[in-house]
């Protein structure tokens, strides 16, 4: 059954029009009055809607029962990834909203090959955004992920408390690492995750010292290389796997 984002409150009985950019979906699936889908608004659960009319630029539906459907694994997982070039990070973010990503937060490094500022940074974000939304009318997903801004990975690090909290889990992908993967929990923690992964040239060696300072644990993933786009996705299936995330 078709699955829509909307962004407004929803209860059943509501009469309303879809945003337009719904409307456009709608058309291309050639939907009628009478078919069904799925609304939801990112804060949890989903509804059942019949379209009751359809215009050239309008389509309206009424609201039906709401599902308690809950999708989302069972810890909170940022990915804070530095930016890679081309479509790569569109890619990645898709991908990783499949796994159960909460949030994502875009780094600008030394060695970045991508450097947003400004208005365009602005629009990339708006961009990741809408790749996230597509990706949970995708997989299923009714809690939507956020795409903070931009940040270079000093600032950001500086917005940490230099320790992390009780139950929080902090990793560092790193090459040079001598903790294995084997080595993190066989439990999700209870408190917040961060995945940190380095662009396209990894992170300097000030960069990963100024990370570890900040209570990350550097792990590494094997003898082989893995690309930026390749690791934290590689991470997030196997912590899935091993803590109850599919």
């Amino acid at each position: 059954m078709p699955r829509f984002f909307v962004g407004n409150s929803l209860q059943s009985g509501d009469v309303f029009t879809l945003p337009d950019e719904v409307t456009r979906h709608v058309q291309v699936l050639r939907l009628q009055p009478g078919d069904t889908i799925v609304l939801f608004n990112g804060v949890g659960g989903e509804y059942s809607a019949e379209i009751i009319s359809m215009e050239r630029r309008d389509t309206q539906v009424r609201v039906g029962p709401f599902r308690d459907v809950e999708t989302e694994p069972p810890y909170r997982l940022t990915l804070a990834q530095g930016i890679a070039g081309s479509d790569k990070m569109d890619w990645l973010i898709e991908k990783a909203v499949e796994l159960g990503a909460t949030n994502f937060v875009p780094l600008t490094t030394s060695r970045s090959v991508v450097r947003l500022v400004g208005e365009r940074a602005v629009r990339r974000q708006v961009h990741w955004q809408r790749i996230v939304q597509a990706s949970c009318e995708q997989c299923g997903r009714n809690r939507m992920p956020e795409v903070a801004a931009t940040r270079e990975i000093g600032t950001w690090l500086a917005s940490l408390p230099k320790t992390p909290g009780e139950g929080e889990l902090r990793v560092l992908l790193s090459p040079r690492a001598n903790v294995s993967f084997s080595t993190l929990p066989n439990t999700p923690p209870q408190g917040e995750i961060t995945v940190l992964v380095g662009p396209e040239g990894g992170f300097s060696s000030p960069e990963e010292a100024a990370v570890l300072d900040h209570g990350f644990i550097a792990v590494g993933l094997g003898p082989r290389i893995l690309r930026t786009e390749t690791a934290g996705i590689a991470v997030l299936a196997a912590l899935a796997a091993r803590w109850g995330g599919w």
